[in-house]
């Protein structure tokens, strides 16, 4: 088939001068420096980054007094902070795009079990939860689906090509994690081709420089809750050992027995799973090299996720992650290549324990690929004006994907095993970026140049422009146009089985973006306030999305036997509007934000009922109040309420529409230097509600938890 384009408190010390001058303060020290960084406020606007920041690590907390002057008083001396913006590491005042990112106070303090459920609190995310505690959960950006965003673990592509439900088997455990920092709308050419709608880069903890004298660092974990949850965890962080050479190494064990049972009184919402992660690194004056490995592995009760017709469904997957990665300067240049290679298992089973019925699903997908972005300066350091620069980067990536499974792809010349069937295919993608930037204005624009070998695609290209005007200190405009495209998952191309039927002559999903906005930050300086306010920020956006070939699966409940089939919708535009208020004051932080959708789309679908892309947030608002209660003392309060578009069929067989409702979180915790208690209320009205089809969400969930470090 042919490719059609379709179009202790201590007193901060504070540096105002951060640049690369060979005069300038840092340059004296010879050496990398990293800036401490403590986050209160839930959640904040920074610069869009492919990878790890270069330069930014972030402080721990050491009790609920440190709120005020010592947050804002770090804050402002960011703006000069070099960060990796777009594919060219640019300062943070000077960045066009704005992400979000949630940091790792922020992790700490907040009552969730899993990563999923903390990112139900960004504004544009829409989780979808089936099971809790991450068993599965789809995530979207802006209406998308969880196959249209980019997932990276520190800058490394972790998308499934099999299917986007198991992309968040992640191998780190909460503590692991410095920042997660989610991208809104296309970065086709920042994130690569899996960058549809968006994309959410997890950033876990870099081991120290060679010349960080500190010792190892220890921590522990456990947990206990409602419906036999039980967890237990610990991690340890060395120092440079072996000439320079350091690491992390961390492991977590998680179970429930699930909020309900099935209809012969049947485990289907249990889950169990491990998980085990090591990261290292050797640094040099000129060169910081790192590499990651982990492993996931849980089996889950999938009660009617897949069908209403049978509740004791289950699943179970284990998944690899190996990478490394380089930072290395010759001269102007800096060059950044990586390899990494990615397994996963998948096991599903449509009746509990009884292959003998209905066999088993098995899958194994193989991803491998390579890049390399590099960038320099037009002006040598010593030339650089500090109102004028000028940054280019390019770059390139191959990435490999391949399956073997029991029913995805076209038959094995040479059948193995289980598996029966496969399919493989590759992509290769050019960028190029160039990056202006001035007093009060900054400019990035690029494109990436992508090929897939399935089905014959040729290069096509997918540009971006981004531009910001900063009118006043502390206020920023910004509008930007981006495209980008993505591949189907072996999925959606070839699953014909229990009442569904795939195409694999899908066409690639193309879409392009406008996005306008607005972002104003106040910082106080220290001991200072106005009307008992420490900091200030206000950003709001309007954006506009235009896709073709949305892939979607549907069913048509005009049909005697409906069964969902795998489509591309002709066309989808969607209009939005984002807004976000965080307030630091002298007692503690609010934050408020809100996002509307509104879908447009180009054929009559009031008869079809959509497993995603006619299911989307209308309305998503959100609130969060941290607050110290006494000197070691501190409350989380965290609020949210959604309105779903879209209809499901319930085990009756009845027609439903998705209903609103608002959810309640709270965490109440004792911190002290050596060790943290808390206790967790996890939907404090205990609102049994929908969020996807007929599987219905607990009530509800209590869990108490101690942290002891080292």
């Amino acid at each position: 088939m042919k490719y059609k384009k379709l179009f202790n408190q201590q007193k901060a010390i504070r540096f105002r001068q951060f640049s690369r001058k060979g005069y300038a303060l840092f340059a004296c020290l010879g050496r990398v420096v990293t800036i401490g960084v403590l986050s209160v406020a839930t959640l904040r606007s920074a610069a869009a980054t492919s990878d790890s920041l270069s330069v930014v690590g972030v402080s721990s907390a050491k009790g609920a007094e440190v709120v005020g002057d010592t947050l804002v008083d770090k804050e402002a001396t960011l703006a000069d902070v070099e960060v990796t913006g777009s594919r060219a590491p640019l300062a943070l005042g000077q960045a066009v795009r704005m992400v979000t990112v949630l940091s790792r106070e922020e992790i700490q303090a907040a009552p969730v079990h899993s990563i999923n459920d903390l990112l139900k609190m960004a504004v544009g995310v829409d989780v979808r939860q089936r099971g809790p505690m991450g068993a599965q959960t789809d995530i979207g950006i802006r209406g998308s689906t969880q196959e249209q965003i980019a997932v990276l673990l520190n800058g490394i592509n972790i998308c499934d090509p099999q299917t986007g439900h198991n992309t968040f088997d992640l191998p780190c455990d909460l503590s692991d994690i410095v920042r997660i920092e989610v991208l809104e709308g296309p970065a086709g050419r920042v994130f690569g081709t899996s960058s549809l709608q968006g994309a959410i880069n997890i950033v876990t903890s870099l081991p120290p420089a060679p010349s960080t004298r500190r010792g190892s660092k220890a921590e522990v974990r456990l947990e206990g809750g409602s419906f036999g949850y039980l967890s237990a965890a610990g991690s340890i962080n060395f120092s440079p050992l072996f000439g320079g050479v350091g690491g992390s190494l961390s492991a977590s064990y998680t179970r429930s027995d699930g909020y309900q049972r099935s209809k012969a009184g049947a485990l289907n919402s249990d889950y169990a799973g491990a998980k085990a992660f090591y990261q290292g690194g050797y640094h040099t004056d000129n060169i910081r090299l790192s590499w990651h490995a982990g492993v996931t592995t849980k089996g889950f009760g999938s009660n009617t996720f897949w069908s209403a017709k049978y509740d004791e469904q289950y699943e179970k997957t284990t998944k690899i992650y190996t990478a490394v990665q380089c930072d290395l300067r010759s001269g102007a240049l800096h060059f950044r290549p990586a390899v990494y290679w990615n397994r996963s298992y998948d096991r599903f089973e449509l009746m509990r324990g009884s292959e003998e019925k209905v066999p088993y699903n098995h899958h194994r997908t193989d991803v491998f690929g390579i890049n390399m972005n590099s960038w320099f300066d037009w002006l040598p350091a010593d030339e650089a004006v500090r109102d004028f620069q000028m940054r280019t980067a390019l770059g390139a990536e191959f990435r490999n994907e391949d399956i073997v499974s029991t029913n995805l792809g076209e038959p094995l010349n040479e059948p193995f095993n289980k598996y029966k069937v496969g399919l493989n295919r590759s992509n290769l993608s050019f960028h190029l970026e160039h990056n202006i930037i001035l007093r009060r204005f900054t400019l990035s624009a690029g494109f990436i140049a992508a090929k897939n070998t399935w089905a014959e695609m040729p290069f096509t290209l997918y540009p971006g422009v981004d531009a910001s005007v900063r009118l006043a200190d502390g206020l920023k405009l910004y509008a930007s146009y981006n495209s980008s495209l993505r591949m189907p998952s072996f999925t959606e191309l070839y699953y014909s089985v229990g009442g569904h039927q795939a195409d694999k002559h899908l066409k690639p999903e193309e879409l392009r973006a406008v996005e306008g906005g607005v972002k104003y930050e106040h910082l106080s300086g220290a001991g200072q306030s106005i009307c008992g306010i420490k900091a200030v920020r206000l950003q709001a956006a309007i954006f506009h999305h235009h896709a073709r070939n949305m892939i979607d699966w549907v069913m048509d409940t005009r049909e005697a036997d409906p069964i969902w089939k795998s489509v591309n919708h002709t066309r989808i535009n969607t209009l939005g509007e984002e807004a976000t208020a965080n307030l630091q004051l002298s007692r503690f932080n609010f934050q408020l934000n809100y996002c509307h959708l509104h879908q447009q789309k180009q054929q009559a679908e009031n008869y079809l009922q959509s497993q995603y892309s006619l299911e989307y947030l209308r309305h998503k608002f959100t609130a969060r109040l941290q607050m110290p209660l006494a000197k070691r003392l501190s409350l989380s309060v965290g609020y949210r309420w959604q309105d779903r578009m879209g209809k499901y069929t319930d085990t009756a067989g009845d027609v439903q529409d998705y209903h609103p409702y608002s959810i309640v979180d709270a965490r109440l915790s004792w911190t002290s230097d050596t060790y943290n208690i808390y206790i967790d209320g996890n939907n404090l009205t205990n609102y049994r509600y929908v969020d996807y089809g007929n599987v219905l969400q607990p009530g509800c969930w209590v869990k108490a938890g101690i942290t002891i470090n080292w």
